[in-house]
């Protein structure tokens, strides 16, 4: 394990540092809260000469990530940042940079879409990019968010993946809050990360290649998809060796699911993002009442760990699932419904409770938290039976 720094300071600093250790290449990125710090923070470090990348200030989110998709395809090591209606607008891009292969780390500071307007947490942003391409992290505290970075970018970069790679954090909760967090000197994340070796490089001069062509009818687009589909596939085996190497190195575990109370649960909240903090807090006291009370917090939800999620459910009687962002008209959040098709297969499947929470910041307390739990253990007791969709905590 190498030495590291304790510290306190927020999400959004935590991230910046990261990327300044990682020392990108390029990072070219437009200002928007809540994720504005990352990219302030960021410039100051180039400004301060502490990392040498070229920092591109451009007009939009749409021009940022196209700056980061022709970079990357030069051949440069690239990051860039976000947050709600920004990464709306680069919406086009995503998809560009995910079916080229160009292996960027964007950091997404979580937040809710207008209209109406708010600047607030919810994922709405990030669920609305979880079909573009990319592999998608979430980060329950500020140290979670700096972890992640880092591993994001050896992830991105893998030769069996060759994707861009969200690394995101709960907007103002995790990014302005000030968290104790542990940092890892600059040289041994440099010896992590390593040197990034692109191939197909557009500025590879001795061996010239074309990007982004043609691709129609009788052409080989259906191919590319499929390589894609290949490629993030490939990545979970990725992710989680890269994982273990660096809980070897940081001494802080790392899984694409993590359980409190799991062992022999009769009751669980799967969760993503900040909310595990409080569901594993009122599981903790429930416990302490001699309640089976788990908690299931999903820190990868691309490629999402269907087998990993179901496995860890096996033997829970009822399960509610918490979703801060909607999918009007579908049968649940995107989080429920991913936790649902992975238990169709699975014997002896758990009852599951949709609920949605949390929008536009909505408070999270842990009376909500209590009242999910109170629900769960009724319809464990065959109380109630599952009622469909319910808004937790809504006036």
């Amino acid at each position: 394990m190498v030495k590291q720094t304790v510290i306190a300071t927020t999400g959004n600093s935590l991230v910046a540092e990261a990327f300044r250790q990682c020392a990108p290449d390029v990072v070219a990125a437009y200002p928007i809260t809540p994720q504005t710090a990352i990219v302030e923070d960021f410039a100051k470090f180039v400004a301060q000469g502490r990392v040498h990348t070229e920092y591109v200030c451009v007009e939009s989110e749409h021009s940022a990530l196209s700056a980061c998709v022709g970079a990357s395809a030069a051949g440069a090591r690239v990051m860039t940042a976000t947050s709600s209606q920004g990464l709306a607008y680069m919406w086009e891009q995503l998809h560009i940079a995910a079916g080229l292969r160009l292996p960027i780390v964007m950091a997404n500071a979580n937040r809710a879409l207008a209209a109406p307007i708010n600047i607030h947490c919810d994922h709405s942003d990030i669920m609305g990019a979880r079909d573009t391409g990319w592999i998608i992290y979430f980060a329950e505290t500020a140290q979670e968010a700096y972890d992640n970075t880092l591993m994001a970018l050896r992830v991105a970069e893998h030769p069996d993946v060759k994707l861009p790679v969200f690394t995101t954090l709960d907007g103002f909760i995790t990014t302005h809050t000030i968290d104790r967090a542990e940092i890892m000197d600059d040289e041994s994340v440099s010896a992590f990360v390593g040197q990034y070796e692109p191939e197909n490089a557009l500025l590879d001069i001795e061996n010239p290649t074309s990007h982004g062509n043609f691709a129609s009818l009788g052409g080989t687009y259906f191919e590319f998809k499929k390589a894609q589909r290949e490629a993030i596939e490939r990545s979970r085996s990725v992710i989680k060796d890269i994982g273990d190497e660096f809980s070897k190195l940081s001494g802080r575990p790392f899984d694409v699911v993590e359980g409190f109370g799991m062992d022999d649960a009769e009751i669980a909240i799967v969760t993503i993002g900040s909310t595990a903090g409080n569901a594993r807090h009122v599981a903790r006291e429930l416990r302490a009442k001699g309640v089976k009370a788990g908690v299931l917090k999903v820190r990868v939800f691309r490629p999402f760990p269907s087998a990993e999620l179901a496995a860890a459910l096996k033997g829970v009687k009822a399960v509610a699932v918490l979703d801060r962002s909607e999918s009007f008209g579908a049968d649940g959040g995107p989080l429920s419904l991913e936790v649902k098709t992975a238990l169709y297969d699975a014997e002896n499947r758990p009852m599951v409770i949709d609920y949605i929470y949390g929008l536009g910041g909505a408070d999270v307390k842990l009376e909500l938290i209590n009242q999910v739990f109170d629900d769960l253990t009724d319809l464990a007791d065959g109380v109630t039976k599952p009622s469909g969709l319910v808004y937790l905590g809504a006036r």
